[in-house]
């Protein structure tokens, strides 16, 4: 699940689901958080949370699916393993520590380094995507 409007953290969500696709068994849904329900978190074994930094926080995409999604879940997404991506202008770092603080909230386990960019992802960001994502899969199939 992203958010994007330059298209950079986008590319960093399908390089993610390339690498979750190349773990046998794994089934990718890729989301933009505005499309994204309680539903999907409730029914995948694993997630990504991907945003860019904007005003030193993530996009409101995201935190409006957060705030749809908490109370409805509460006890219901616990122990799910995540994992986290962010561009920005800095880097993303910000935009990272607040899906962690949040996914936290939601007892959520990370499962993954975070991986984050300022600006465009290079190939050499696409591919810790890639590895993240498969990683990310084999930690949800355990």
């Amino acid at each position: 699940m992203y958010h994007t409007l330059s298209g950079n953290t986008e590319k960093m969500a399908k390089a993610f689901a390339e690498g979750a696709k190349s773990v046998s068994g794994t089934e990718v849904v890729l989301k933009k958080a505005f499309d994204a329900t309680l539903e999907d978190l409730l029914e995948c074994d694993a997630i990504a949370f991907g945003s860019a930094d904007y005003f030193s926080y993530i996009a409101g995409a995201l935190k409006d699916f957060f705030d749809r999604t908490f109370y409805p879940s509460q006890g219901r997404a616990a122990g799910k393993h995540y994992a986290a991506f962010a561009t920005g202008g800095r880097g993303g770092e910000t935009a990272l520590a607040v899906l962690d603080r949040l996914c936290g909230s939601f007892k959520l386990k990370k499962a993954v380094d975070s991986v984050s960019v300022a600006g465009a992802p290079t190939s050499q960001i696409l591919v810790k995507c890639k590895d993240a994502g498969g990683r990310l899969a084999k930690a949800a199939s355990k």
